[in-house]
Parts: structure tokens; C-alpha cells; sequence
């Protein structure tokens, strides 16, 4: 068995290029007891993946989740064809002995992209950093930024079942209509709109939980209008993500 990898080549310069990868085919060894060899059916793709990079060293695969077919099994605990979530990295077969490997919920006629999302990682991320950071209680006011990418738009969909007022950030007319059928009580295109003025209009009273995926200028904005107590979680700073050198304080 063949498998074919994306392999770390370059350090980012900036923002990520083809050229910083290489396709690379390996030969897998037949399994031993207790391994498992599993297809790769849904990799990802995520904003942390650009900073976390800084620490890998180029030649290694790319790290990532997946959510993978087992098509050959050593291990009773893992059947042929059970769907699972690992951390294998961008693959298409992996060889596992099932530590750290995750059976997928069946979610029927759902997509298995929900085991990378909802059901993962970014669901994980949205949940409990909004509701165990921020503490969010009926009537108040939030702002999410980055608010229609995986986290985000999570986070606002909670705060609006904790009966909260949502604000959410988006960088286009389209992410802003979609917030919007969410349930978002306002959605501004942040490339088109004055961040201070829509936060006076959209939160006259001040901002209670803020929850930043963007760090950098957007979010000394919003600081100016947090109210006494008001709560911050901060999940990521992708404004920074691409620079090629670090902002200074």
C-alpha cells in the first residue's frame, strides 16, 4: 500500500504557497497486531496551522485532523469500515495502533466533515471557550469577529440560545446575509463599514463578551468598548497570522 503525502517543504514567507508543499508517495508496511490502517476521507485545513508551523521542521508532513475509513483492521476495538478522527496529518493512509484515534459518531445523512467541525475540534473550541471564558448571560451584548469561519459563527449561535444581543464581523456582503440567517442580531462587513461607529450604533450600551479570533487593531477597538466586568476570550489572532514579522508591543 501506497501512500501519498503533503510534506512541510519551506517555512512560510508571508502567506502560504503551493511551492511550500511537495507531494510525496510512501510505502506503508503491512499492519501488526493491534494496528489499524485507515483512508483519509476529510483533511484540514485551519487558521492555527500557519503559526504552529513556525515550530515544525520542513520534510515532515503537515499536521492537521482528519476524518479517516478504516480498510484494513488488527484491533477488535477498531472494525473495517468505521469512520474516525485523528490526527494524522495530510495523508491519504495511515498506519495507527488506535492511540489517540476517535470512533466517529454515525451521523446518518450528515456530512463527515461535521467529525472536523461541530462534532470536533472547532465545535470543542467554540463551546467551552465561549461559555466557560465569557460566562454569557441572558440579555447581554457580544461581539464575535472572524464570525462566519468555524469557530465564530458557533460562538454566535450560542450566545443567541443564551438569549444574548449578537454582533458579528464578517469580510464579505455574502458572510454577513448568511450570519444574518443564522440568527446574528447585526452583521458588519468589516472592510466596508467603521468599526467604532457600527459598535456605537449596534451596542449603545457597551459590550459584555467579546470573543476574538482576530487580535491586532480590531480588537484594541473593541476594548474601548467593553463594559466593567465584560468578559474576553481570545481564541486567535489571524490578523497576524501572515506577517513575516511579529508585531511588537
Amino acid at each position: 500500500m501506497k501512500a501519498k503525502t503533503w510534506i512541510f517543504a519551506h517555512h512560510f514567507d508571508g502567506f502560504p504557497k503551493d511551492s511550500d508543499f511537495e507531494l510525496k508517495e510512501e510505502e506503508l508496511p503491512a499492519l501488526k497486531d493491534g494496528e489499524i490502517l485507515c483512508e483519509a476521507v476529510v483533511l484540514s485545513v485551519d487558521p492555527y496551522m500557519r503559526p504552529y508551523s513556525r515550530r515544525m521542521e520542513t520534510g515532515t508532513v503537515m499536521v492537521g485532523t482528519q476524518v479517516a475509513r478504516i480498510i484494513e483492521s488488527k484491533n477488535d476495538k477498531f472494525p473495517v469500515d468505521q469512520h474516525v478522527v485523528g490526527w494524522f496529518g495530510w495523508r491519504t493512509h495511515t498506519i495507527s495502533n488506535g492511540d489517540q484515534v476517535q470512533i466517529m459518531p454515525h451521523t446518518g445523512t450528515l456530512p463527515l466533515s461535521l467529525g472536523l467541525g461541530i462534532l470536533g475540534g472547532t465545535g470543542a473550541t467554540a463551546y467551552f471557550g465561549f461559555l466557560e471564558i465569557c460566562k454569557p448571560k441572558e440579555g447581554e451584548t457580544v461581539v464575535v469577529n472572524a464570525a462566519a469561519g468555524a469557530v465564530g459563527s458557533l460562538v454566535g449561535q450560542i450566545a443567541k440560545i443564551k438569549g444574548c444581543r449578537v454582533i458579528g464581523y464578517a469580510g464579505t456582503d455574502e458572510k454577513c446575509k448568511w450570519l444574518k440567517e443564522l440568527g446574528f442580531d447585526y452583521a458588519f462587513n468589516y472592510k466596508t463599514t467603521d468599526l467604532k461607529k457600527t459598535l456605537k450604533d449596534a451596542a449603545p450600551n457597551g459590550v459584555d463578551c467579546y470573543f476574538d479570533n482576530v487580535g491586532g487593531a480590531f480588537s484594541i477597538t473593541v476594548l474601548d468598548h467593553m463594559n466593567e466586568f465584560g468578559r474576553m476570550s481570545i481564541c486567535g489572532a489571524i490578523s497576524g497570522y501572515n506577517d513575516k514579522t511579529p508585531a511588537t508591543g
